[in-house]
C-alpha cells in the first residue's frame, strides 16, 4: 500500500509522529536481518555496503523503536525501479538533506503501526554514523551518556522530531571525533 504524507502539514505530522524512546529491544537485530534480507532481494548486488546504525544498533542503548539502515550504492545506479518497488511494498519515500533517498516503514494516516524502519540510500563513502556506533558499542558508559541525553531532549522536544535530532548533534559530533581517531580508517571505501 502506498503512503503519501505531502498534502500532511507539519503540526499534523508532529502529533501522528511524535518522538518516542524505548528501553533496548534484542529483537532489533532480528528487524534488520529482515530488512536486510530484503534490501539485497531488491537492490541485487548494486549494495557495496549495507549496516544497521542508530541507536537501535547499540545493545543496551535507550533508542526510539527504529531500524536505521545505511545502504551504500554505487554512483551510477539507476534508483527509479528500485524506489518503485520500494512503494509498491509500503515504504515512503523521503529526500533529506543527507541521504539520496530514504524509505520508510511503519509510517501511517493513523500513526505508527508495526515496526519502523529508515532506510538510508547514499554513496559508498566514510560516514560517522558508522564510527559513532562502534565508539557507543565500544564505551557502554558513553552509551548510557547519551541514553540520559535523549531522554532529557525527548521532554524538550516530544513532537518535534527534527528538532530533537539536531539537538543531539554535538554530543554525536564529539564521539563521532573520538572515533575517528581511535579507529582510523576503519570505514575508508575500498578503490
Amino acid at each position: 500500500m502506498r503512503q503519501d504524507f505531502s498534502n500532511v502539514s507539519n503540526k499534523k505530522l508532529s502529533e501522528l509522529f511524535p518522538v518516542l524512546l524505548e528501553p533496548h529491544n534484542s529483537a532489533w537485530i532480528d528487524y534488520y536481518f529482515v530488512e536486510r534480507d530484503f534490501l539485497q532481494s531488491v537492490f541485487g548486488d548494486t549494495i557495496l555496503r549495507i549496516n544497521h546504525i542508530g541507536s537501535s544498533s547499540v545493545p543496551g542503548l535507550i533508542a526510539k523503536p527504529t531500524i536505521d539502515i545505511l545502504v551504500e550504492i554505487p554512483h551510477d545506479i539507476d534508483l527509479s525501479a528500485i524506489t518503485e518497488k520500494m512503494k509498491d511494498e509500503g515504504y515512503v519515500v523521503n529526500n533529506p538533506k543527507k541521504d539520496i533517498i530514504m524509505y520508510l516503514k511503519g509510517y501511517t494516516p493513523r500513526g505508527f503501526e508495526g515496526q519502523c524502519v529508515h532506510i538510508h540510500v547514499r554513496h559508498y563513502d566514510d560516514w560517522d554514523e558508522l564510527y559513532f556506533r562502534d565508539y557507543l558499542i565500544s564505551y557502554p558508559n558513553i552509551a548510557h551518556e547519551y541514553g540520559k541525553l535523549k531522554l532529557k531532549l525527548k521532554e524538550q522536544y516530544p513532537h518535534d522530531r527534527d528538532g530533537y535530532t539536531e539537538a543531539k548533534g554535538v554530543f554525536v559530533k564529539k564521539y563521532s571525533e573520538y572515533a575517528r581517531a581511535e579507529f582510523p580508517y576503519r570505514y575508508i571505501p575500498v578503490k
